[in-house]
Order: structure tokens, then C-alpha cells, then sequence
């Protein structure tokens, strides 16, 4: 079966593509820029015992994303993407009251705007199938809201309650929808942030690591998971409950 990931070249997108690899799904990796490191994430899906193959297009373009997940479809005829992941995302971190309204739109596209383009024509063929996992990447801002960033707690508060609602059309099809909403982890995201002092405010003294986020993923997408759907799985070593 098929894995989508989107933003799938690196960081946590990256560890996902791996682990769902791991579970023998062929990756579909999802990028808008950054083909180098787009081609060493398949190298390392191939590594550990699967294939793939890279689909670039910008998640917040309508046209773009019809364009490339319609021509990925009519190059794959009776197959179908069972399993997506909406991880594709970025931050534009400032007080609202200095935030220009470029770096509030453009954090919104990414995310509400590239769930919508890249999920809604994916549907179809798993409601058909009946059977078919969304699972959303999310983030703490979302739910406990972060200064700094409202726009980016506002993108992805937008997407849990996106989860929420969703999940509920499709449940008896056999589709599941959830979220997964880490914490601090290690990547790009977060490299520009003081770590000795955040990690002070974690209970588990740490930040994450990706292939942490990336086995919660991995077992929403599996068929163990086929009675949860609709949820929001905090993973952030229990700085907020």
C-alpha cells in the first residue's frame, strides 16, 4: 500500500517516511523545494526495506497539488493512497501585534489550506476501498496556544478541530482520522530555540527525538489502530496534559 507524506524530505517528515517504510508501505514523499534531501530521504526508505518515489508540489497551491496527486493517480491505475500524512507545515513566529499578514496567510495556507488540497481528492478512493488512514501533524501550540505564535497555534488549533469533524464523516468507511501533537522535538523547526532552557519546563528534562513522533504515526496508520479515530495524541514528555 501507499504512504503519502507531505513536507517528507526531512525532520519529521523524514523519521515518518522511514517508519511507515519500516511497516511496508511505499513512501510517497511530498516536497516544495530541496530535491537533494528529498532524494537521500528514499535513499533511506530503500535502506530499510521498502520503495518510493518523490512527488514535489506546494501543498498550498490548489491547481499545483490537484495537478500532481491527479497525474500520480492516472500513472497508477487500481492502485490508491491508503495512507496519508499531513505534516507540511512552517513557523513565522512573532507577537501579533508585529506580525506582518504575509507570515499570518502563508502559515495558514501551508497547513489548512494543504490539508484540504492534498486530502480531499484522496478520499474518494478510500472511502471506495473502505479503508484508509489521515493522520494530521499538529503541535502543542494548538492546543495550549503559544505567544509568539498565533498564527501557527491558530493554523493548527484550525486543524484539530479539522480532525475532529472529518473523522466523523468517514468512520464507517473504515478511514480513520487523527492527530498526533508533539512537543518540542528535535529538528529544524526547532533548532532556533534555546533548548537549555526550554527543556528545563519538560518533566522529561529532554526534547523528543523524530523516530519518537514518527512510531505514534506509524502505529495510527496501522491496523491496530483501526478503533481510534477522531483523536489528538499529545507526544511532548508531559509538558502540557
Amino acid at each position: 500500500m501507499y504512504a503519502l507524506v507531505t513536507g517528507g524530505s526531512r525532520g519529521l517528515g523524514r523519521a515518518v517516511s522511514v517508519a511507515l517504510a519500516k511497516e511496508g508501505y511505499t513512501i510517497i514523499i511530498n516536497y516544495r523545494k530541496g530535491q537533494a534531501e528529498a532524494e537521500e530521504t528514499l535513499a533511506m526508505v530503500r535502506a530499510a526495506g521498502s520503495d518510493g518515489e518523490l512527488l514535489p508540489f506546494d501543498v498550498a497551491n490548489r491547481e499545483e497539488a490537484t495537478a500532481a496527486i491527479e497525474g500520480w493517480q492516472k500513472a497508477h491505475a487500481g492502485e490508491y493512497i491508503a495512507v496519508v500524512v499531513n505534516n507540511a507545515g512552517i513557523r513565522r513566529d512573532n507577537l501579533m501585534v508585529f506580525m506582518p499578514y504575509e507570515d499570518w496567510s502563508q502559515v495558514l495556507r501551508i497547513t489548512l489550506d494543504g490539508f484540504y488540497n492534498v486530502t480531499q481528492p484522496l478520499l474518494q478512493p478510500m472511502l471506495v476501498k473502505k479503508w484508509g488512514r489521515i493522520v494530521n501533524m499538529v503541535s502543542l501550540s494548538g492546543l495550549k496556544g503559544l505567544p509568539g505564535q498565533t498564527n501557527y497555534s491558530a493554523s493548527k488549533g484550525g486543524l484539530i478541530a479539522a480532525t475532529k469533524a472529518l473523522a466523523q464523516e468517514v468512520a464507517r468507511k473504515g478511514v480513520t482520522v487523527n492527530a498526533v501533537a508533539p512537543g518540542f522535538i528535535h529538528s529544524d523547526m526547532t533548532k532556533d530555540l534555546d533548548e537549555a532552557s526550554l527543556k528545563k519546563t519538560i518533566p522529561a528534562n529532554r526534547f523528543g527525538e523524530p523516530e519518537e513522533v514518527a512510531a505514534l504515526v506509524a502505529f495510527l496508520a496501522s491496523e491496530k489502530a483501526g478503533y481510534i479515530t477522531g483523536e489528538v495524541i499529545s507526544i511532548n514528555g508531559g509538558l502540557y496534559t
